[in-house]
């Protein structure tokens, strides 16, 4: 036996029983319902709490942040929807019709991932247009939060599910 077949054979090197996969999922959403559109939740939650001087320095890094986003977002726009269409089709084809059991974990973490990222550029926009500060910002942020963290909890269901059906499908051995 060589070295590749005995490190395959100590670590399962399947997506879904591969515990550093559900570490990931777990990190990705933990940090994405952590930074609301670029600013970490507990800032957000300590300035609208105290305001001053600590809801001006949030009002700017959300001004900032969305103005970055938004600037991407016109920018790069048409090209990165193509792209980042194109990359979900190849996942979800490979995935689904080639039984590719990385192209599903990795479908299954990005295309969510896609989801607050459209979600981001529509609220980036509402705050710009309607140039929401104070009590109305704060609460824009929470309820995106909110939104963000609901997907979350779909997606590691989802995710959950789908794993467990293909670790009972494939059995132990993978095979």
């Amino acid at each position: 036996m060589n070295l590749y077949q005995t490190i395959f054979e100590v670590i399962d090197m399947r997506s879904f029983s591969n515990l550093w996969y559900w570490i990931a999922l777990a990190v990705l959403w933990s940090a994405t319902s952590h930074y609301v559109l670029g600013v970490p939740f507990d800032l957000v939650q300590k300035a609208s709490k105290e305001g001053g001087e600590k809801q001006a320095d949030i009002e700017t890094l959300v001004r900032i942040n969305i103005n970055r986003l938004l600037n991407i977002a016109e920018v790069t726009g048409l090209f990165s929807v193509a792209l980042v269409c194109t990359g979900l089709t190849v996942l979800f084809s490979l995935g689904i019709f080639y039984s590719v059991e990385f192209a599903q974990a990795t479908f299954l973490l990005a295309f969510p991932m896609c989801c607050v990222a459209l979600m981001n550029v529509l609220t980036a926009r509402k705050i710009r247009s309607e140039t929401l500060q104070g009590a109305a910002l704060f609460e824009t942020l929470k309820f995106h939060r909110f939104k963000t963290q609901v997907i979350g909890m779909m997606s590691i269901f989802v995710t959950a599910m789908w794993g467990m059906y293909q670790n009972l499908v494939t059995g132990p051995l993978g095979g």
